[in-house]
């Protein structure tokens, strides 16, 4: 093992772990409300609204990151639409994620009991009331699992970004692999900058469960 080597390159790791979080955060972040907004159509059952968010939901589950990353980045200039690496990145973050958030949030909504949604009702709030003071607390404490195992997926998942020219870790571990020939020391690097980046929030992710079940949410479901 080239220590010397680890020493030289950790702060282009660094670097590179940084971009992978930024666009990783502002793509969990957009996928969040985007997953919100497809889990209120479905539970509202408003028909138009309810087939597109089950089309947009099962379209992007079944294709993978990368294929739409493709499509963005070499698919769309062939009609005169271009984003930059970046910008194609998040979007298509955002677009995977919010199908996986939306599933997340209305199997929260489903494991809310139903006399409590009843309660709600009986003293005078309206549905939308309903949702925000007595519904969407306790099924958000019951979706935290699945929110935090999706922001863990898609912070993995940001290692295709690599294929649109974004110099995220992995690019950054090819890169130094095709150039000095440095596998083990590179991937030991990749492996490391992981684990920093993931180890945190699924730290915090814990602990945000505990809160939340202990303050009382998700009891009655």
């Amino acid at each position: 093992m080239d220590w010397s080597f680890i020493q030289r390159f950790t702060p282009m790791y660094a670097q590179a772990a940084w971009l992978t979080l930024r666009m990783g955060v502002y793509g969990i972040l957009l996928s969040m409300a985007v997953g919100a907004l497809c889990c209120v159509a479905l539970h509202f059952r408003v028909p138009v609204l309810r087939q597109i968010a089950r089309v947009y939901i099962e379209l992007a589950r079944n294709t993978p990151l990368l294929v739409q990353l493709f499509f963005l980045y070499f698919g769309l200039p062939k009609i005169g639409i271009r984003f930059s690496s970046e910008a194609c990145a998040i979007i298509g973050l955002t677009f995977l994620g919010g199908a996986y958030m939306a599933e997340a949030f209305r199997s929260g909504l489903e494991a809310v009991d139903k006399n409590q949604r009843e309660a709600g009702e009986g003293i005078g709030l309206s549905p939308a009331q309903n949702l925000r003071y007595v519904i969407f607390p306790q099924a958000l404490a019951t979706a935290v699992p699945a929110v935090c195992a999706n922001v863990i997926f898609l912070i993995k998942e940001t290692s295709v970004f690599s294929a649109v020219a974004l110099a995220d870790l992995m690019y950054v571990a090819k890169d130094l692999i095709g150039m000095y020939y440095k596998t083990d020391e590179s991937l030991l690097m990749l492996v490391v900058a992981y684990l920093v980046l993931l180890l945190p929030i699924s730290i915090l992710f814990s602990w945000l469960e505990r809160r939340l079940r202990y303050a009382g949410f998700g009891r009655a479901a």
